[in-house]
C-alpha cells in the first residue's frame, strides 16, 4: 500500500466518523491540517513548512496546470 493510499484510507475514515458524530468536514480538515503541520515541525524548519504550505495553496486550483507540466 502506498503512502497516498494509506492517507486516503484514514482521511475517508475521519470524514465518515465526523459525519456520524455530526461534526463538520471543515473542522476535521482543519484539525488534520494542524496535525500535519505539527508532525512536519518535528523534523523540518518553520520556513520549510511554510514553503510547503505555500506551494500547496498556490497550486490547489484543479483547473490550472503546474508550471512544470508539459502540454
Amino acid at each position: 500500500m502506498s503512502a497516498a493510499e494509506i492517507a486516503k484510507l484514514h482521511f475517508s475514515a475521519a470524514i465518515a466518523e465526523a459525519e456520524a458524530a455530526g461534526v463538520g468536514d471543515d473542522s476535521v480538515c482543519r484539525s488534520l491540517l494542524g496535525l500535519v503541520v505539527a508532525k512536519y515541525l518535528e523534523r523540518r524548519s518553520v520556513s520549510d513548512v511554510q514553503s510547503e504550505l505555500r506551494f500547496v495553496a498556490e497550486n490547489c486550483d484543479p483547473g490550472t496546470d503546474f508550471m512544470f507540466m508539459r502540454p
